[in-house]
């Protein structure tokens, strides 16, 4: 596949924007799994044989067309469903961009597998089909979004050649639920809103003259457009200790782990959390290259000047700036992922970064109902699926910042002992 073969030809080849991170999510049928089929035809990222194997089953079933939605629903039981059931990952790119699409389920009881698709999502598609708008699955799915720190929704309203490719049909659906979101000001989402058809192919790389009264971009030309969530530069300083190297019959000892926020340059001085022990930065290295600076995403390992206690589980950070207090005791949001509710009266490990504590919960605060979208105190049970706010405390202190300030740092999950399921999705506030 050549770079002058993708939309934006040879001219767009320097204007890279990096890689985008997003998910698709809707309701069940709304055309996730075809949006994307149509999103790697269209922008030829299909090999040959799996072209020729989408045709091959296409004249076994007597269709007329391949059926794009196979190239997501990888499992034996979504295939024989016609449902998307786990979360299905792609890549594909273009000439300005690279991209990571996560295809999330749209049954309710899959809610817990939208949440894992949408944990590192930059963007969201949300899928509405034009002949149903707006329903309780397509506000449940923006609510899960905006929760998780989704900063961009894409409302694509599919299916609108099976509307005649009505605008008013179009404007109706934007209408509702622009209204919906002026309700919920705390979900703090940008939003655009496009007419598209997956099946058909009409604007979702390709301009359909169908649909020549919508004057936006393609659904490829807004993902190319849109911010990425990276890590920031700009940050304070956080890098979380993996691993800590001291080769035997040898005083040397650094510590590796990957920079989550800010950047760290030789001679700095740093804070070990939760102990609070400081010390200055005498080398960083990649490999077998020593570095002067180090930047947010890069995995480094790094050497202080003193000889102190430090293990897996620590967080770095630059003395004096804004680090974390460390607390054993704090409020969270969870998405219960576990096959079973939860049980306050047991304990859980909490992993936040590289470490791993035990946890307790203290109280159960409040329930997001699920249909009108409201917090609910009251200490109702957890259930699978369920979205709660919980008062936790921990063994042991932990670093911790605000999910809504830093979303790596601002994490965690919760791990039954005893199965070592993860059973909750954490964010701190």
């Amino acid at each position: 596949m050549r770079r002058d073969d993708l939309p934006g030809g040879a001219d767009a080849a320097a204007d890279d924007r990096g890689v985008l991170r997003f998910v698709t999510c809707g309701s069940v049928d709304d055309g996730k799994s075809t949006l994307i089929g149509r999103l790697l035809y269209d922008t030829k990222a299909l090999l040959s044989d799996t072209l020729a194997t989408l045709e091959r089953h296409a004249q076994r079933r007597g269709l007329s067309a391949p059926d794009l939605s196979l190239l997501t629903d990888g499992l034996v039981a979504e295939r024989e469903q016609g449902i998307t059931i786990d979360v299905a990952y792609r890549y594909f790119a273009t000439a300005r961009r690279k991209f990571i699409i996560a295809d999330s389920p749209g049954h309710v009881q899959y809610t817990r597998n939208m949440v894992t698709a949408a944990s590192t999502a930059d963007a969201a598609v949300l899928l509405v089909d034009a002949r149903k708008g707006i329903i309780d699955q397509t506000r449940r799915h923006a609510t899960i979004a905006g929760l998780l720190g989704v900063r961009h929704l894409i409302v694509a309203v599919n299916k609108m050649d099976l509307v005649e490719y009505s605008q008013t049909v179009f404007d109706t659906i934007a209408s509702d639920f622009r209204a919906w979101l002026r309700q919920h000001p705390s979900l703090h989402v940008r939003t655009d809103t496009i007419p598209i058809s997956a099946l058909e192919g009409g604007n979702v790389v390709e301009r359909d003259a169908r649909l020549a009264w919508y004057p936006g971009p393609s659904l490829i030309e807004l993902l190319e457009q849109a911010p990425a969530r990276e890590a920031d530069a700009q940050a304070p300083l956080r890098l979380p200790v993996q691993w800590v190297c001291r080769p035997s019959q040898s005083d040397f000892r650094g510590y590796a782990g990957r920079l989550e926020s800010g950047t760290l340059a030789v001679g700095d001085p740093i804070v070990v959390l939760p102990s609070g022990r400081t010390s200055r930065v005498v080398a960083i290295r990649i490999g077998e290259h020593e570095l002067q600076r180090a930047v947010a995403g890069e995995s480094v390992l790094v050497q202080l000047a003193d000889d102190i206690d430090i293990s897996r589980g620590d967080l770095i950070a630059l003395a004096g700036a804004d680090a974390p207090a460390p607390r054993s005791a704090f409020d969270v949001t969870v998405c219960w992922l576990g096959q079973r509710a939860l049980d306050p009266h047991r304990e859980y490990l909490l992993r936040h970064g590289t470490r791993e504590t035990r946890a307790r919960i203290r109280q159960i605060a409040a329930h997001l109902d699920i249909e009108t979208l409201a917090w609910q105190a009251g200490a109702d049970p957890v259930e699978p699926n369920a979205i709660a706010r919980l008062a936790v405390s921990t063994q042991h202190p932990i670093a911790a910042d605000a999910y809504q300030s830093l979303r790596a740092t601002g994490s965690f999950i919760l791990i039954d002992p005893v199965s070592f399921d993860t059973v909750a999705a954490g964010m701190i506030g």
